[in-house]
C-alpha cells in the first residue's frame, strides 16, 4: 500500500488559490495512470534533462537541455477544470557553429486547457484552450526570441491499462513586424501501465513549419517508473529519441532523456 501523505506546503498554497488538489489516490498503478494523462487534476513537476547530438551543417554539434515542466490544475467549479501547464528549457550547445559555446533559455511555452471534471461518452477526456510563446531566448540564438500565440487542444481515453491520445497546438506570430511564424504541433500517444506502477511510452513531438516547410519528426521511446522517496512520490524515466526528420542543423541519430516527475496528490 502507499505511503499517506501529510498536507505539504504545496497543498496549504494550493487551497488557498484555488488549485485542485485530488485524494490521494489508493495505488502508485492509479497514480501512474493520472501521470499518463496530460490533463489530470493532479499536481505534477517534470524535470528532464535531454542530450541531442548531430547538429550543425557539419554535424559536429552537442545540444543539453534542462527542461521544466510543471502541470498545475485549477478548479473552477464541479464540472470544469483549467490545467495549466508550462514548458521551461534552458539550453546548452557547442560546435553547432564549430567553435562557439551558447547557453540559455529558449521559448517558454504556456498552454491553459479547459477540461470537464466528467468523462465523456466513449470513454473521452478532452481538454481545449489558449497557447503562448514567451521569448526568454533575448537574442540568444536558442529559440525564435518572438511573441506567438495560438490553440491547444488534447483527447484521450483510458481503457484499462492503456492510455490513447493527441495532444496538438498552433503557434502564429503576434507582432506583424516580426518574421512570420506558423507551426502546429502534433503529439499522438500510447502508454501502457502495469499493475506495479511500470509506464511504457511511444509517442511523437512532431513539428510542421508552415513557412519554411519543414517537418521535425521524434519518435520516443519511454519507460517509467513510479516510487516513493521518504513519502514524495516521484516518476523516474528514460527515453530514447529517434529522429526521423529534423532541419538540414537540426539533430540527427539519436538522442536521449533522463527525467524525475514530483507528483503533490492530495
Amino acid at each position: 500500500m502507499p505511503q499517506k501523505h501529510g498536507f505539504s506546503s504545496l497543498a496549504v498554497f494550493g487551497l488557498a488559490c484555488g488549485i485542485s488538489l485530488p485524494a490521494q489516490a489508493d495505488t502508485n498503478e492509479d497514480l501512474a495512470k493520472q501521470l499518463a494523462n496530460p490533463i489530470a487534476s493532479l499536481i505534477s513537476v517534470p524535470v528532464e534533462v535531454a542530450h541531442d547530438r548531430g547538429l550543425g551543417t557539419n554535424g559536429d554539434g552537442h545540444s543539453t537541455a534542462l527542461v521544466v515542466k510543471p502541470v498545475i490544475p485549477f478548479r473552477i467549479n464541479d464540472s470544469w477544470n483549467i490545467i495549466s501547464r508550462t514548458i521551461i528549457p534552458y539550453i546548452t550547445t557547442s560546435d553547432v557553429t564549430p567553435g562557439e559555446y551558447k547557453h540559455g533559455f529558449g521559448d517558454v511555452q504556456q498552454s491553459f486547457f479547459l477540461s470537464p471534471n466528467a468523462v465523456g461518452p466513449g470513454g473521452v477526456t478532452w481538454g481545449i484552450g489558449p497557447v503562448l510563446q514567451i521569448p526568454l531566448s533575448a537574442n540568444n540564438g536558442l529559440g525564435t526570441n518572438e511573441w506567438g500565440a495560438g490553440v491547444t487542444g488534447v483527447a484521450l481515453a483510458q481503457p484499462g491499462p492503456w492510455t490513447i491520445g493527441i495532444l496538438a497546438n498552433h503557434v502564429w506570430n503576434i507582432d506583424a513586424a516580426a518574421p512570420e511564424q506558423s507551426k502546429t504541433f502534433l503529439q499522438p500517444f500510447l502508454n501502457y501501465t502495469t499493475e506495479n506502477s511500470w509506464t511504457f511510452t511511444v509517442n511523437t513531438e512532431s513539428t510542421y513549419d508552415w513557412v519554411n516547410d519543414q517537418w521535425t519528426v521524434p519518435i520516443n521511446y519511454k519507460i517509467a517508473k513510479l516510487v516513493s522517496a521518504g513519502g514524495q512520490r516521484i516518476s523516474l524515466s528514460a527515453k530514447a529519441t529517434h529522429w526521423v526528420e529534423s532541419p538540414s542543423a537540426g539533430p540527427r541519430d539519436w538522442g536521449a532523456t533522463l527525467g524525475a516527475t514530483f507528483l503533490f496528490p492530495k
